[in-house]
């Protein structure tokens, strides 16, 4: 268990660092009681196999049955018998044998973000904004930004959700872990930060604007 504990810190970490808000639930109960409720803030969702107190398989299944169709990537030990049909008719979207390298399970979980029915464009456009999300890079009135990993991953959730208003809790689930304080002025100071490097490199009014009260709107 130990051994586990550990791989899910390093994958998280890992996947963080490319910008992913990744959560981690280490019992199989709480981690499914977790997803029904939560399941609409996640992209997708990778199960290991054996799970304390619900393995992975049958979380699958009730995932499925529930009709929540998040992509699901299922961890598997080399030693574990569990054929590919049989994850593949629970309602898994593809699966890994450990040991794996990380870059090949970002790889795969990319991968499934591109599939019909929750494939997201690989390069996002508004005003004078592109976003080219497969090489990580943001330009501007076509100069280029030097952003933070979580201050491209604010302008890529503005993107994918222009004209919208997005309150702070809403950005914090998708861009920050469960664990974090809500109460933290942490979205503000990105977007503060995000707003100077956007308007740095013209003279347009700001891209973002605030709601008050409320959150904040990406005018798209």
């Amino acid at each position: 268990m130990e051994d586990e504990v550990r791989l899910a810190k390093m994958m998280k970490q890992g996947m963080e660092d490319l910008g992913f808000a990744i959560d981690i639930l280490h019992n199989g109960i709480e981690a499914f009681e977790h997803i029904i409720i939560h399941n609409s803030v996640y992209d997708f969702i990778i199960l290991d196999l054996m799970l304390p107190g619900r393995e992975g398989l049958d979380i699958c299944r009730g995932l499925r049955e529930r009709g929540i169709k998040t992509p699901i990537l299922i961890l598997t030990a080399r030693d574990q018998t569990v054929e590919k049909v049989v994850l593949l008719n629970a309602g898994a979207d593809d699966y890994m044998t450990k040991p794996f390298a990380l870059i090949e399970l970002i790889a795969r979980a990319r991968a499934l973000l591109r599939r019909p029915g929750s494939a997201l464009p690989t390069e996002l456009t508004a005003q004078d904004i592109r976003l080219d999300i497969g090489n990580h890079r943001a330009y501007c009135n076509e100069v280029e930004l030097k952003l933070t990993v979580k201050e491209f991953a604010l302008l890529e959730f503005f993107l994918r959700h222009p004209n919208q208003v997005l309150d702070r809790e809403k950005i914090l689930d998708h861009i920050w872990d469960f664990n974090f304080n809500s109460f933290s002025n942490v979205v503000d100071v990105h977007i503060k930060n995000l707003r100077r490097k956007l308007t740095s490199t013209n003279n347009k009014d700001e891209y973002i604007q605030t709601v008050n009260g409320v959150g904040y709107r990406f005018k798209g």
